[in-house]
This record gives C-alpha cells, structure tokens and sequence, in this order.
C-alpha cells in the first residue's frame, strides 16, 4: 500500500550528506513493510538485519568499527553491500546492546552507506539511552495510515484528486461518498493491517480481531516493566477512551484511581507517547508563537494513535459506525476529535495544542502554528456547528490579533472572513496545504 512517507524516504536517500535514519513509530503503523518497499524499488541491493532474538546481533556490535559490523553481515547474509547501492535496515535496533550508539560510527566512518534503523519501542529506548548518538543522525516519525492513504488503499484516485486541489464544489455533489469512506475509516482506522483486511474481504470481525491483536501486542509491551510500571500502564492506557468521554476532556488523573495524582502516573503517560500510543495535547496560557512557549505541561489531553483503535477499547458497534450517522455524533464526538488529530499529525503537524480560559466554558479544541500564523481549529461532529467559543475566542477575547479561525465540521466548505469551514474529510488535505 501506497504511504506518504516513502517520498521522504526517498529524499533522505538523494541528500549528499545525510546521516544514519531512525524511523519512529508505534508497533504495527508499517515501518518494516515500507522500509523493504522502499530497499526493493530504490536500490540495487537491501540487507535486512531484524535485531528481535537475534544471535547474530546479540554480539554484532560489541565494538563499533564499522568496517568490521560490515563485513560480518556481508559474511552471515552471504551478500556484497556497496556504498550508494545498497541499502542496510537494522530492525528493532534497540534490542541489540549497542546497536543504536553504533549509529554515530557509521555516520563518521561510512557516510556513503544508507543506513536505516527502526523498532516497535525504539522512541523509548532512544530516551534512556546513555549513548544516543546526537547530532550523528536524522530522525523520521511514521503514523498510522491517513485518510487520504486509506483513500489511496482503496483506489479512489478520483476522490484523492479533488481532496488534494481542495475543489470545494465538487465535494458538495460527492458529500455522500465522501461521508461512507469516513465511516469506513473511523471504523477501520489507519493500522495498515486492519486497513488491508477490510479492503480485502469487508469483513467487520476480522478487522476488529486484528484490532484486538495490535492492543494485545500492546498490552504484551507493558508487560515488560516491573509489576507496578506494568499496571500504572495499562490502568491509564484503558481509562483513556473514558476521559475523552467526559465533556471537558482534559485529563483528570483522580478518575484513573481514586486520590490519584500527576506523580503517580507521569512516567507512565511518558512512556505511552514515547511508544507512539498516545497523543499530548498540552493547554497554551496564551495564544502567542511559538505556541511551545505558551504551553502549560499540567493541563493536558491524551488521544490514542489511532481512531479504529480507540474504536475497538471502547467496543463500538461496527453496524453502528458503518450504516449511521453514530460514529460522527457518538461518545461526545471523541472519535471526530481523535480523527482530526490523527490528520493533523500525518500532515506534519508535530507539536498540536488547546487553549482554555480559566474560569470560563470557553475552549479551543486545538489550535496549531504555520510559518505565518496561529491556527485556532474547533471541531464539530455533525451539521449542527452551534458554538461561542470560537466565534467568542476570535472576534472578542482576541480581536486585535486577526486570527482566521478553521471549524472542521459535516457541513460543507464556507469561508466566512473570520473562520473557514472544511467538511471532515477533507481536514487532512487543507492542513496540508497550510505548511506548503
């Protein structure tokens, strides 16, 4: 299947000083899978070396000259890797004693090799490693699957073609289409394998037992801390889909257990957005760039990775999301929340924030930066946009600063001077728009 970051893929590849790349991500968004697409397509020849229970790379690095981890995997694969032609994947690179500090030898000894590693809890391992080599590498972070690559899975080229140029007339003629494909995919979600199964067979079970497995995988990795890591984990992971219930849905540490407090749960809620599990949306005291100044760590959101599976820990009815208007409306409008924060972080919107006033109902569900501006983003489950907040935030609390408003909402594409709508579907392409 056809995903986005391959064309970032393939501009490292071409830049004459690149460094070693990390690809970033949670467990079973693809990264295995899109790295051998891009070896196969790219390169002459791809060495793929998985570090997982590995014999071979239990000693491979036990001392970081690169001209001797080389020519051990040349004679292990029985395979020639030549500088520019080759492309070499250490997977699961964090379960190898050293093999994440041998990155910075292969970026001073071997710039000319392309060299990528990757792993299902590599952003974890990368925090407490003693020896992360800085400066000595490029990051990449890969997400579930987007709308638009779900559109792409399915082969609608043609709907694809009118997201991308934004042509808002044409959305309003195939608004129906349009609505069904997002049910879909709030039901399926980007997990590539969940994705793969529905296009292939549309049987609901088997996507949601999949969906079952990836959680259980995840519940596998929380199993590795000590006991009470372990069950800090999974109590906060699993009271998630509830606190995004809650009308407020900042995040209340005392309904995860009772006297709760930041203490308790803080390495835990570190350790789910370094796996990539979750999303921290963090509140802003002030609506002022660089938003990251502004941000206030004690008040804070958390949405899961990804919509089909916050679908699947709360047990949505798939009939429910596939043949009605419930998935839009349903559990306060969560997964719309969910889905909207989802394309914004596949758009390249890494650091996404809300603003809240104290004292005060007014709230702004999200608001993120462009290179020019502050982008204030309500969202709206259904055709009923009835709101103050953001008209409240705009023309009032904040005249002076002109911001224009987006309001992501069912109804159709209106720009009203001071705020714009855009139909759901199409949050993904117009975010993306903004950053060009």
């Amino acid at each position: 299947m056809k995903r986005l970051i391959y064309n970032d893929l393939v501009k490292w590849k071409e830049v004459s000083d690149r460094k070693p790349l990390i690809l970033l991500g949670a467990r079973q968004v693809g990264k295995t899978y899109i790295l051998k697409e891009f070896g196969k397509n790219e390169f002459k020849n791809m060495i793929y070396v998985n570090c997982h229970q590995n014999e071979f790379t239990n000693n491979l690095f036990h001392n970081l000259m690169t001209n001797r981890i080389v020519t051990e995997i040349e004679r292990f694969y029985d395979v020639r890797i030549v500088k520019g032609e080759t492309l070499l994947i250490f997977d699961e690179i964090q379960e190898a004693f050293n093999g994440i500090a041998s990155l910075k030898y292969f970026c001073e000894d071997m710039p000319e090799l392309h060299v990528v590693a990757a792993g299902s809890l590599l952003g974890i391992s990368l925090r407490r490693e003693e020896s992360y080599p800085v400066g000595k590498v490029e990051t990449l972070r890969m997400y579930p699957m987007s709308f638009s690559e779900f559109l792409a899975a399915k082969g609608k080229n043609g709907l694809l073609e009118v997201l991308d140029n934004l042509e808002w007339e044409s959305m309003k003629f195939m608004h129906e289409t349009f609505t069904e494909l997002l049910r879909q995919y709030y039901f399926t979600g980007g997990m590539p394998e969940a994705v793969k199964t529905y296009i292939k067979t549309g049987d609901t079970s088997a996507v949601r037992k999949i969906q079952t497995e990836i959680l259980d995988a995840y519940e596998r990795d929380f199993a590795k801390h000590t006991k009470t890591q372990s069950e800090n984990i999974r109590r906060l992971w699993n009271n998630i889909p509830a606190q995004l219930a809650r009308e407020n849905k900042k995040f209340v540490f005392g309904a995860v257990s009772k006297g709760a407090r930041a203490s308790t749960y803080e390495e835990s809620i570190q350790w789910l957005v370094d796996a990539g599990l979750v999303y921290r949306v963090e509140r802003v005291r002030d609506p002022s760039m660089p938003l990251k100044f502004y941000a206030d760590s004690s008040a804070f959101k958390l949405f899961v990775l990804d919509c089909g599976l916050l679908a699947c820990m709360t047990e949505a009815s798939p009939n429910a999301m596939l043949l009605g208007s419930n998935a839009f409306i349903e559990f306060k409008g969560s997964f719309t929340e969910n889905f909207v924060l989802q394309q914004l972080k596949s758009a390249g919107y890494g650091s996404v924030f809300y603003y809240a006033k104290e004292k005060s109902t007014m709230e702004i569900d999200f608001l993120f930066q462009t290179p020019e501006r502050i982008v204030p983003v309500e969202v709206k489950a259904e055709e009923n946009v009835k709101s103050k907040s953001l008209s409240t935030f705009v023309n009032y609390e904040f005249k002076e600063r002109c911001f224009k408003a987006l309001r992501i909402s069912m109804r159709p594409y209106i720009d009203q001077e001071w705020m714009e709508n855009i139909p759901l579907y199409a949050a993904e392409s117009y975010v993306k728009k903004l950053i060009q």
